[in-house]
């Protein structure tokens, strides 16, 4: 449940965003739902904009939630506009299909979403791990079985993992074995997180994450 109409964030204006700050950053990280209305969404394009225009690497997780949008066409519309902007995509094969009404476990649907200035496409698939794309190769990551209670917060582990990685060393996105290993500690990220009720309370350590790595290598 959601909790808007008004709420803090779809009040944000250009105005009050800190330009300095996000000039300044690694990695710039958005989702869809600030572009759901007005003055939110002309605040979250500006700053896109002027990260983009940084050479700050721009990140996308769609994070769709159907209900806060007017309508389906409006959403697809809508997260669609600012696609070709991302140097990262994270999506769920729920929201490959959702995005092209296509299978997401087939490759020629998945790519469909790629766009020339893209770095990397990752396809998160729940318990059975990742797949990612890049110009120069492409693959899969095997993920963590777990007692899962609570979705809730498992994407937004897995990339926080993911992009905490790429702010320390931006060369993995060109070393497939180093994409790799970050990728699995993302996954083991992302099934920690579904143990637990809660999106917050659930989050976990860097020791939490690689003890579950440990423990699968048995």
């Amino acid at each position: 449940m959601f909790y808007r109409n008004p709420s803090a964030d779809m009040l944000l204006k250009e105005s009050e965003l800190n330009m300095g700050l996000i000039k300044q950053s690694k990695i710039f990280h958005y989702g869809s739902i600030s572009l759901i209305s007005e003055p939110c969404r002309s605040a979250h394009i500006a700053a896109m904009r002027a990260a983009k225009d940084a050479g700050i690497l721009l990140s996308y997780d769609p994070n769709v939630r159907l209900p806060l949008w007017p309508s389906k066409e409006a959403a697809v519309d809508g997260i669609k506009s600012i696609w070709n902007y991302a140097d990262f995509i994270k999506v769920s094969d729920d929201e490959v299909e959702f995005l092209t009404n296509g299978d997401a476990y087939k490759e020629d649907v998945v790519l469909s979403l790629w766009h020339d200035n893209l770095k990397l496409l990752l396809v998160t698939d729940g318990e059975k791990g990742c797949r990612y794309f890049t110009k120069n190769f492409k693959g899969k990551v095997e993920g963590f079985a777990v007692n899962t209670v609570d979705t809730t917060g498992a994407g937004d582990s897995f990339v926080g993992a993911f992009l905490v990685s790429v702010a320390k060393d931006p060369s993995l996105l060109n070393d497939e074995g180093k994409l790799k290993e970050v990728l699995k500690f993302a996954n083991a990220c992302g099934a920690i997180c579904t143990s637990k009720k809660g999106a917050i309370p659930a989050l976990l350590t860097n020791s939490d994450a690689l003890g579950l790595i440990k423990s699968k290598a048995k």
